[in-house]
């Protein structure tokens, strides 16, 4: 058997809209936008949330909208 054969089940990352029944995401909900956001405060990846592209676009979305209103941090910068 080669390395190549062998394949690990995935676990499954849970999507946090179902789990707490978002039907719409909206941006002044801050603390659930909150957790789509790294502690740099970048939009964490669809991989890592674990939500469908429909629901990751409107995340993004409801996240900009919310920076846009300084209720969300815009990314650090690397450089300081």
């Amino acid at each position: 058997m080669a390395k190549t054969d062998r394949v690990r089940p995935g676990k499954r990352k849970r999507n946090l809209l179902r789990a707490e029944r978002v039907e719409y995401v909206d941006w002044k909900d801050v603390d659930l936008l909150r957790k789509f956001i790294s502690d740099r405060g970048k939009i964490r990846a669809r991989r890592v949330t674990g939500v469908t592209p429909q629901e990751q676009k409107q995340v993004a979305t409801a996240i900009k909208n919310a920076r846009e209103m300084a209720l969300l941090p815009y990314p650090a910068s690397k450089r300081a």
